[in-house]
């Protein structure tokens, strides 16, 4: 599915530069937002129970190569035709790493949405640095900042945030390994295929992904009419619809469509995937997510372990 915005969207004639200096303009407001948001679902936050080389138990999750095989839980794995190992509970803080797609598509906003895709997107990043520094994890931002420990974690990585005058539109993920996490938020507006290349590596290391696809209403309930313009805010290229209610019904189903595939997808590798409309609230992908990462034996209860 192809990246669409209104005439009224940025368009790819925007330089990154550009971008930059805007992100940089607003993650000062951004922060002072994720704080309001963690301070409204903090009394539901508590340590998680994480995997590693502890003893007691964690969850089932399917055996990647790699694992040791005396890991290998043949009793589970002999009631289907999948192999499983036994996760155990990680006794330290690990790392969960956080990224927001920076790509021009985010800075979509239309009239029924409060703030853009960007925006929102870098304030549940910012609200989950906050809430996962406050429970003594290491934090990290895939090509922007080492691993680190700090109860001012998310003001550590707004400022980084501030000073990086261009960001990838896909950062490398082949160095993130087992026993971490990450928090993806995006629009997910690419093939689908292009975004299971990308984080292909992740599943095939063992990492365990939570991805949230920022939507604004629009993009989702495509309410247009009448002679139309479209411009693709990746490419700039243009396409103008003289009766846009005509392509609504085809556009509904492949929007649908891409987001069923993927969530799939996320659920068959025992990952997490949430949908934050720009239009509604941001604590709702913030519980969301907790709750994915704090669910004990997640994998096994899905697949009736």
């Amino acid at each position: 599915m192809a990246r669409i915005g209104e005439a009224t969207a940025p368009t790819a004639t925007r330089e990154a530069l550009a971008r930059g200096r805007i992100r940089a303009s607003l993650v000062p407001d951004l922060l002072v937002e994720a704080r309001r948001i963690v301070n409204t679902v903090i009394a539901g936050w508590h340590g998680r129970r994480k995997r590693g080389i502890g003893e007691n138990f964690w969850q089932f999750r399917p055996y990647v190569e790699g694992d040791a095989i005396a890991r290998i839980d043949w009793r589970r794995s002999a009631r289907d035709d999948h192999t499983y190992v036994r996760d155990r509970e990680w006794e330290a803080a690990h790392t969960v790493w956080l990224w927001a797609d920076p790509s021009a598509s985010m800075l979509y906003k239309s009239s029924g949405a409060a703030i853009s895709k960007e925006s929102r997107a870098l304030v549940l990043i910012l609200a989950l640095a906050e809430l996962l520094s406050r429970s003594g994890e290491r934090i990290a931002w895939p090509g922007l900042t080492d691993p680190f420990t700090a109860r001012s974690g998310a003001e550590r990585l707004a400022a980084q945030l501030a000073q990086a005058s261009v960001l990838p539109s896909r950062p490398d993920l082949s160095g993130i390994r087992r026993f971490s996490d990450i928090i993806i938020a995006s629009d997910f507006l690419d093939p689908v295929e292009d975004t299971k290349a990308w984080l292909d590596v992740l599943a095939r290391h063992g990492v365990r992904a939570h991805l949230i696809e920022v939507a604004d209403p629009a993009e989702e309930t495509f309410p247009y009419a009448g002679r139309t313009e479209f411009t693709d805010p990746e490419s700039g290229d243009k396409l103008t619809a003289g009766r846009a209610e005509t392509l609504g019904e085809e556009y509904r189903l492949l929007y649908a469509a891409r987001r069923q595939e993927l969530a799939g997808w996320c659920k068959r590798l025992g990952w997490s995937y949430t949908v934050n409309h720009t239009d509604r609230l941001a604590s709702d992908a913030l519980v969301r997510v907790h709750m994915a990462m704090t669910a004990d034996s997640g994998y096994a209860a899905r697949t009736g372990a």
